[in-house]
């Protein structure tokens, strides 16, 4: 079974993270922000990936610590994971709909961090997280893992497009890591990711 678990923690945030990539889509999430939980609650589900995560944060300030940091380990906890990415396919993309939103990902889980994300919400999504702290998140979470992502988001709903954009990515990668190769090979020219 291809998972890890990591803690971290700072004078702002504590973050505990157990991560299978290779479940059934269960999910324990706490992060004290229900709308936060429930697309990481939708990235699991989605991405087939058993996740617990346990988190205390300075909400009292806000969420921004909180969500950087769990984007922070879960980056983490995905590298750890996925080891070396033997046999992996390693490129996945996909577009998933929710009503009028649109969310399209691309996925190299290929050892390069890059984030592109195109589209925007119009406020405060759920009157919980500013918007800017979903593409922070993401940033903070491909940084970590190690990958390449592109996003696009498009439609009226912030909580659409939100939604849509978890389940997304969380089909990606799960694709991405799938063990395609039986060779055992990692899939690079250079031999690692």
């Amino acid at each position: 079974m291809r998972q890890a678990h990591v803690k971290r923690t700072t004078k702002e945030t504590d973050i505990d993270i157990s991560f299978c990539l290779d479940g059934t889509g269960q999910s324990v999430i706490n992060s004290g922000i229900g709308f936060f939980d429930h697309m990481l609650e939708s990235f699991a589900r989605h991405g087939r990936f058993d996740l617990t995560i346990q988190a205390k944060g300075d909400l009292n300030v806000g969420p921004h610590h909180t969500v950087e940091d769990i984007g922070i380990v879960l980056g983490q906890a995905f590298s750890q994971a996925l080891d070396e990415g033997k046999g992996i396919q390693r490129f996945a993309s996909i577009v998933v709909p929710m009503d009028e939103s649109r969310a399209e990902v691309a996925i190299d889980v290929g050892g390069r961090p890059y984030l592109v994300f195109t589209g925007t919400f119009s406020g405060s999504i759920e009157g919980t997280i500013e918007p800017w702290l979903i593409r922070h998140f993401f940033e903070s979470f491909t940084q970590n893992a190690r990958i390449t992502a592109h996003i696009h988001i498009s439609g009226v709903s912030d909580h659409h497009k939100c939604e849509a954009l978890f389940k997304a990515c969380g089909i990606a990668l799960n694709q991405a890591i799938k063990i395609t190769y039986p060779d055992g090979l990692i899939p690079s020219t250079k031999g690692v990711l």
